[in-house]
């Protein structure tokens, strides 16, 4: 998925009944267009950029596309990072430069990898038998050693693990005694966590990570503090335990993301993450003169051939920390 804003507003936290937990509220951002779907984005705020090395959070849906139109992303670049694809509902198609066509489907991971640069599409088909499209597009920020590697794509389909009134399918890292076998560049947790109604359930969890609990269905607990729908939980390291609870009636259903504290400050500006000012200036430049640093998306056949990068700001931008 392409970050299509031209300039990014933050929202502050609310006060919390848990001072252990901060609540990060999503904006609304369109993916592209006047006719475009929304998302609903939670990272990356003033306040907080990354979790782990998560540092980009859109969720989106529930889009009946029989009634509206679906997501058509054309061709973009990414350096520096990984795209983790995750869907509740419909399907989309994914292309990109390392010649990978693969569709998204629920329950499944697709996790492409851009190294030093690629582009890639995607766009939701298939509305006549999934006809609601729901769910997250994920960035992980690549460490310094490993942002330069090759162009990769995993895909990988976990099997539901059974717990007391829950449901769990562990995609990345790894969470009540299942391990995905997909790797990762620095320690990492990522996971759909389907909750019955009024359900308690705690979770172990690795006391060097930091963890963000996403609200995506029903009325869901960090602790003591209530999510709405979209609403991101940040739990910080040095806890043991995820404590999380369905407050309400009706099934729940929710991500978990963790990973160790990310060491180093980045740049992130559109669909770049770099490390200096400089360096972002120089993979726009590319990227608008066509540079065989992000190769060709073969077979897409949307409303543009590639996504034009919006015009720098007219300030040098700063590192996140």
């Amino acid at each position: 998925m392409s970050n299509l804003e031209h300039s990014s507003p933050e929202l502050t936290c609310a006060a919390r009944p848990d001072d252990r937990i901060e609540v990060l509220h999503p904006r609304e951002v369109p993916l592209g267009g006047a006719r475009a779907i929304r998302v609903r984005r939670t990272l990356p705020q003033r306040h907080r950029s990354l979790i782990g090395a998560w540092c980009f959070i859109d969720h989106y849906g529930p889009q009946d596309l029989s009634a509206d139109i679906g997501m058509d992303v054309p061709p973009h670049p990414h350096t520096g990072l990984q795209t983790a694809s995750w869907l509740f509902n419909g399907r989309i198609e994914h292309r990109d430069s390392g010649g990978v066509h693969a569709l998204v489907r629920p329950g499944e991971l697709n996790l492409m990898t851009a190294g030093a640069g690629i582009c890639h599409s995607e766009v939701s088909i298939d509305p006549a038998s999934a006809p609601v499209l729901r769910g997250v597009q994920l960035w992980v920020a690549l460490p310094e050693a490993a942002r330069h590697t090759e162009r990769g794509f995993n895909h990988f389909a976990p099997e539901p693990i059974s717990l007391p009134g829950a449901c769990a399918l562990v995609f990345l890292g790894e969470l009540a005694g299942y391990r995905s076998p997909v790797p990762s560049f620095t320690p990492l947790l990522g996971a759909q966590l389907d909750l019955d109604p009024r359900t308690t359930l705690t979770l172990e969890v690795d006391p060097a990570f930091e963890h963000g609990v996403l609200c995506d269905l029903g009325a869901v607990a960090l602790g003591q503090t209530q999510l709405s729908v979209g609403e991101l939980g940040y739990q910080g390291p040095g806890r043991t335990l995820l404590a999380l609870r369905n407050t309400g009636e009706s099934p729940a259903r929710l991500l978990v993301l963790g990973g160790a504290p990310f060491g180093e400050e980045l740049v992130l500006w559109w669909n770049f993450i770099g490390r200096s000012h400089d360096e972002i200036v120089e993979f726009r430049r590319q990227w608008q003169d066509g540079s065989d640093l992000f190769g060709r998306v073969e077979g897409y056949r949307g409303r543009l051939e590639r996504l034009p990068a919006p015009p720098l700001p007219p300030v040098r931008l700063r590192p996140r920390p």
